[in-house]
């Protein structure tokens, strides 16, 4: 599949088509001695006064330019002179700036209105009134956060051509309870409704049915009611249908869906992605010779590809990733292998369960973009796809294969290369260096081991994306070597770069993803380093030997979501500029001073800043981090009592403030923080006693330690309520009493065939993620595997990457 933005533009161009059909044609050059209607300025002024225009996009309605027909979206009739054209929709290559307000009646005015766009703003409603704009060929009420019912009065716009009610917010949701009104608008030929809910509109295959001239029909996340096998044996709409989507809206019976595909023999592009079918993908595509694109994306089929998908002479695009296909790869490709081997440009089979070797694509000429990735393939890389000239997107991370990489130069128009998590060996092929269109590589998570030169990139002027991350690679450029390229993405993970600091970096003006952690670089970090892009959303210097001060440079980033400078021997206080994170680890350094920053933000979801000089107490100010997981504080110099404002913290996974001096109560309000699974309290002075809440309102500790305190009384009968405890730790405290006989409720001591190696929490940053020809900034879960000091025969030990297997009563 291609990416979105082609479909984009493909139903761009059919909206300016509609739009010039439904003014006429009849704005051409201004015709200079015809005026605008007096009565339809003032309706347009009148509408103005309803809207709220904080970006002065109406700065030209105004009361002293007479000619209303060259006001911003105003469209005449060069003859008449009356207002055809209302549009208020985005402009290309502008940015967005929404307008708000009300819809006001005024517009009733525009006797001869034909087209209104009102897209991309900010209104909530609407209006009834709508409907008794007889003359609209064309509305567009798309992407604004509309809510409430639709009015069945639209069902009076008989002349409709092109209807666009979608909404890209799953928070506001239209409603209708019968869609009969859609069935009255005759003329109909493109009907776009997104995140809607229709769960009550049992009639709307029917009304889908009643339109005779309907091209596009887009019903996507629309919540439709179920349609049973009868209604569907007699679904038959008009071959006049060329685009059909019905993306996570369908609640289908696993036996209907094949039926749906008995549908218009001209149809083009069919989408019935994200509605988790339970069954085969039918082999009946041979009633639709006109498909070009098929999208069934995130649904659960069984078996294979159908035969009668590779007959498809005109298919362009076939995204079946997320599906649950299983079988062999050889035989799935075989059965593409008919007339649609020579139109095919798009193959989309990623995460599934497809097995075996890659087979041979040299048949498929045209082939621009394939993804198996995220299967079960194995065994070596061979060179399966001939003299590709139009290969733009090769993706095969995370499967099995083994091996070296072949020679890939013959691709000679490839621009993105996914071989992330495999198994390949061997060096990286001097060849890449030959493709000079390379906008992607990710060859991270392999065995490759040798040297980069030079040579490997100084052709690929085009490289945006270098991710090398996690083999045995080292890259030794000359401290005078200039890349020819600007990239957004630097993943050289566990690389060898040092001891010195890559100097070719600082001609790197424009990334917002640096990861040169563990690659052995042991030098006093330069000056120049510290002018940083503002695009910056990722910093990862850990597990270095790298020293020197961290100035408080400018604060120039609007958000630097992850900061990981963990494992070095930078010193001095935490810099201003690090708050504005929501992952921040400093842990393992010299860093000094007091933790008073902690009150100037509140956007942290992981904050380790363990196993450094901070003093002070930990400062009372919590209540507005209601996002943070993880807190790790330990091993530092710092003093005071456990803030009570830490109870508010409910998404908290994981407590350690082990050996920070701390002294008093563990506070009550902590009762509140249920979402707790490590609670490390350990080598303090802590006193009162086990507080019973623990064991009753802490329900998902796994583990819980509160080693080497002035803890007294009983331990208290509540942990034994613990059903998910796996490591106690009360000891050297000043318990006394007996041991509970309900101890042995303590289960998952004793179970450990369900257990994982590590115990792993979970947080979440916004990132960068590429995947074919769309680039998104979305927001990403990442994870952390925690580990504790335990004793252990008379040892202290650290656990953590077999944590989880860890079964221990102190």
């Amino acid at each position: 599949m291609k990416g979105r933005g082609a479909h984009f533009h493909f139903h761009l161009c059919l909206a300016l088509l509609f739009a010039l059909f439904a003014v006429g044609f009849g704005m051409g050059v201004k015709n200079q001695s015809v005026r605008c209607i007096a009565a339809e300025k003032r309706a347009l002024l009148d509408f103005k006064e309803g809207l709220i225009d904080d970006y002065n996009r109406l700065v030209s309605w105004t009361s002293k330019e007479e000619e209303c027909c060259e006001w911003e979206g105003v469209g005449c009739d060069n003859t008449t002179g009356h207002v055809l054209m209302l549009d208020l929709g985005p402009k290309f290559g502008g940015s967005w700036m929404p307008i708000s307000g009300e819809i006001g009646t005024s517009l009733l005015e525009l006797k001869h209105l034909s087209h209104l766009d009102l897209s991309m703003n900010h209104f909530e409603k609407i209006p009834e009134f709508i409907g008794s704009l007889a003359e609209l060929t064309y509305l567009n009420l798309s992407y604004s956060p509309l809510t409430g019912f639709i009015p069945h009065q639209l069902g009076n716009l008989s002349r409709l051509l092109y209807l666009d009610l979608s909404n890209g917010d799953f928070e506001h949701s239209l409603t209708s309870d019968n869609l009969e009104w859609l069935s009255h608008l005759s003329s109909l030929k493109l009907l776009k409704i997104r995140h809607a809910s229709f769960k009550k509109a049992t009639n709307w295959l029917q009304v889908i049915q009643s339109h005779p001239s309907l091209q596009v029909l887009h019903f996507d996340y629309c919540n439709l009611p179920e349609v049973d096998r009868s209604s569907l044996s007699r679904f038959n709409i008009s071959n006049s249908l060329t685009i059909l989507h019905l993306s996570s809206s369908i609640p289908l019976r696993p036996s209907t869906f094949p039926l749906l595909l008995n549908i218009s023999q001209n149809l083009v592009e069919l989408d019935l992605s994200y509605n988790h079918f339970l069954s085969s993908i039918p082999d009946t595509f041979d009633n639709m010779p006109s498909l070009e694109r098929i999208n069934l994306e995130q649904n659960n089929f069984e078996g294979g590809i159908p035969q009668t998908l590779g007959n498809l002479c005109s298919l362009k695009e076939l995204n079946l990733r997320m599906t649950r296909l299983s079988g062999s790869l050889a035989v799935a490709v075989k059965n593409l292998s008919g007339c649609a081997k020579y139109s095919l440009e798009s193959l989309l089979l990623a995460y599934n369960n497809f097995n075996g070797s890659l087979p041979s694509f040299v048949p498929f000429s045209s082939l621009r973009e394939l993804d198996v990735g995220y299967n079960q393939l194995s065994g070596h890389f061979e060179d399966n796809f001939g003299d590709f000239s139009k290969l733009s997107v090769l993706t095969l991370e995370e499967n099995r294969f083994t091996g070296p990489l072949p020679d890939l130069s013959r691709l000679s128009s490839l621009r993105k290369l996914y071989l992330k998590g495999n198994r390949f060996e061997g060096p990286l092929p001097l060849s890449i260096g030959e493709i000079s269109q390379l906008v992607l590589l990710d060859v991270s998570y392999n065995s490759l081991h040798g040297v980069i030169s030079e040579a490997h990139l100084s052709n690929l002027a085009k490289l945006q994306r270098l991710s090398i991350s996690f083999n045995s690679l080292s890259f030794h450029p000359s401290s005078d070597w200039i890349p020819p390229f600007q990239l957004n993405f630097i993943g050289l993970a566990s690389c060898e770069l040092g001891p010195q600091f890559p100097n070719w970096l600082k001609k790197q003006a424009n990334f917002s993803h640096l990861d040169i952690s563990n690659s052995n670089i042991s030098e006093v970090i330069p000056d120049w380093f510290w002018n940083l892009p503002s695009s910056l959303k990722f910093l990862n210097l850990s597990f270095n030997q790298i020293s020197g001060k961290v100035p408080n440079i400018p604060l120039e980033f609007e958000y630097l979501p992850v900061i990981d400078l963990n494992s070095n021997l930078f010193y001095g206080p935490i810099p201003q500029f690090l708050y504005n994170s929501k992952v921040l680890d400093l842990s393992n350094n010299m860093f000094s001073g007091s933790l008073s920053f902690l009150c100037t933000t509140g956007g942290w979801t992981f904050l380790d800043l363990s196993n450094n000089l901070l003093s002070g107490g930990i400062p009372n100010c919590w209540s507005g981090m209601l996002e943070i997981s993880i807190i790790n504080l330990e091993n530092n110099n710092l003093s005071g009592v456990i803030p009570s404002s830490m109870g508010s913290l409910w998404s908290l996974q994981s407590l350690r403030l082990r050996n920070t001096s701390l002294h008093g109560e563990i506070p009550q309000s902590l009762k509140s923080c249920t979402s707790l699974r490590l609670l490390d309290l350990g080598e303090n002075k802590l006193t009162g006693i086990i507080p019973p809440w623990i064991g009753e309102r802490l329900e998902n500790l796994v583990v819980l330690r509160l080693r080497s305190n002035k803890f007294h009384g009983d331990i208290p009968s509540s942990l034994c309520k613990q059903q998910f405890l796996q490591v106690l730790d009360l000891s050297l405290n000043n318990i006394s009493g007996t041991i509970p006989s309900c101890i042995n409720n303590l289960t998952a001591m004793a179970h450990l065939e369900s257990s994982e190696a590590t115990i792993e929490f979970t947080y979440n940053y916004n990132d960068d993620y590429d995947r074919g020809d769309n680039h998104f900034t979305t927001t990403t879960d990442g994870t952390f595997d925690d580990h504790i000091l335990v004793i252990w025969k008379g040892l202290e030990r650290e656990y953590g990457k077999t944590l989880g297997f860890l079964r221990v009563i102190d």
